[in-house]
């Protein structure tokens, strides 16, 4: 077993250790994809981890969160399938979690007129007022992580990340 190396380097960051941790241990593989992806896994954990904290004092959770800004951004009440396409969340977690927004008041579900065996869920005004109320919140921390980077650095990265996001979303990477 290789011994961990215990001493950071003063211009290390966390994933700068953990890329050399393993580095130390299998030094025949190439660790540096650590570099990029093992930041974005840290960084959109602590951003969701500010998320949760936030969402904490409303009393809903991250996915119902998600949820409650479908329905809000979508300008009219949507199915529940059309949520779960969204939230890629199980067509089980979307039921469960519109069940206990409904008991908080904060969506109701609404008949489709076309089709009695279609439900549409829509934002009510409590959905809505809490949605107004944290949105601007999470965009401002999001803001602030970026702080240090100029608008055109923001971009670049933007347009890198999207890079690695079709890669993603592609489904031919594993």
């Amino acid at each position: 077993m290789v011994p961990m190396s215990s001493t950071p380097r003063p211009d290390e960051d966390f994933t700068d250790r953990v890329r050399r941790e393993w580095a130390e241990t299998y030094p025949e593989v190439d660790t540096s994809p650590i570099e990029v992806i093992g930041r974005i896994t840290r960084i959109g954990s602590r951003a969701l981890q500010q998320l949760d904290h936030s969402l904490d004092e409303h009393g809903v959770s991250r996915p119902e969160f998600d949820v409650l800004c479908v329905l809000a951004r979508s300008g009219r009440p949507l199915r529940a399938s059309e949520v779960t396409a969204v939230t890629m969340l199980s067509g089980a977690s979307t039921t469960k979690h519109v069940d206990r927004l409904g008991r908080l008041g904060l969506v109701e579900r609404l008949p489709f007129e076309r089709d009695g065996r279609v439900v549409l869920l829509h934002l009510t005004d409590a959905g809505r007022a809490l949605v107004d109320a944290e949105f601007p919140r999470r965009i401002e921390r999001d803001r602030r992580l970026l702080d240090g980077l100029d608008q055109d650095e923001c971009s670049l990265l933007a347009d890198l990340l999207r890079r690695i996001a079709a890669n993603v979303e592609s489904g031919t990477h594993p």
